[in-house]
């Protein structure tokens, strides 16, 4: 399936947004654009929102085909990585209300973690937030949502394909939560 230029645009445009680039213990080094710290197998900065209604199911959506890593799969978490000057914090207010429409909700800093495949390297923070609002989907990143049960997402990701970052960021909350 081919991609929209709208989409293809926002690909452009991603790819050349400066990241934060850190090393094996989160320390900044400065920022590349995000394609180059991809290409060069450097570590980046990410972060993770689990977002739950108050039911206390969680949002799960399906990414577009456009996604340079991951396209078309399920993801636990919004979110997405940290520009240039930003904290963790901010960052994840930003994706959470640009990727869900979501924004004005108390974010709870669950954790972090380093996450490293040959395509994807990142040092992780993890929020939780709790919203009822209803979602606002970014085309560009967001083919689809729903609201599941937590533990559900990790049955579902026996037989579809899901984010394997994002699975490990619910894996840390869930372990918090026990």
């Amino acid at each position: 399936m081919a991609i929209s230029a709208r989409e293809a645009a926002h690909r452009a445009a991603s790819d050349a947004e400066r990241i934060a680039w850190v090393d094996e213990q989160d320390g900044l080094l400065g920022s590349l654009p995000r394609a180059e710290l991809r290409q060069r197998g450097l570590i980046g900065r990410g972060t993770f929102i689990l977002l739950f209604n108050s039911a206390g199911e969680l949002c799960v959506h399906r990414r577009t085909l456009s996604k340079a890593i991951y396209p078309g799969y399920w993801d636990v978490a919004a979110g997405g990585m940290v520009g240039e000057g930003e904290s963790y914090a901010v960052s994840a207010a930003r994706e959470l209300h640009e990727e869900l429409g979501v924004a004005g909700v108390v974010l709870h800093e669950q954790g972090r973690f380093f996450f490293d495949q040959p395509d994807n390297r990142l040092w992780c923070a993890v929020f939780s937030a709790v919203s009822d609002a209803p979602l606002v989907l970014q085309p560009e990143e967001v083919l689809e949502a729903r609201f599941i049960p937590p533990q559900q997402a990790l049955v579902d990701a026996l037989e579809k394909p899901y984010c394997p970052d994002s699975l490990q960021a619910l894996r840390l909350y869930l372990a918090n939560r026990t």
